[in-house]
């Protein structure tokens, strides 16, 4: 009975996640392209793209949370210790837009440093 309920947890867990990165990004066609075939075709591919590479980076933002955050108890409150971690693995981009699918906009996974 614990199993199914940390299942269903678990489970709820990432469509809630999904759910947030998508109403995040908005409408990341560009109005132009939004009424023409292959418009849809990049919206519907980047929508695509995005479960995959936004759960990814979920993982990876919520890990480096965890590790930047025993990074500062270890090293005695040193907060630009744990900034270290954090600012990269917390910033840079959660969701593929269009623009990232044509080259156009570059997509980074990993954020800019605390500096």
């Amino acid at each position: 009975m614990r199993d199914k309920r940390c299942s269903r947890m678990r489970s709820l867990t990432i469509v809630i996640a999904v759910g947030l990165l998508i109403a995040w990004g908005g409408n990341p066609a560009n109005a132009d392209d939004s009424g023409s075939a292959s418009g849809a075709g990049l919206q519907a591919a980047s929508w695509l793209a995005t479960v995959p590479y936004g759960a990814a980076k979920v993982v990876y933002a919520v890990t480096g949370g965890v590790v930047g955050s025993l990074a500062w108890v270890m090293s005695g409150g040193n907060t630009d210790v744990a900034k270290a971690i954090w600012s990269p693995s917390m910033t840079g981009h959660y969701i593929v837009q269009p623009q990232n699918l044509t080259g156009d906009r570059a997509l980074h996974f990993i954020g800019g440093s605390a500096d």
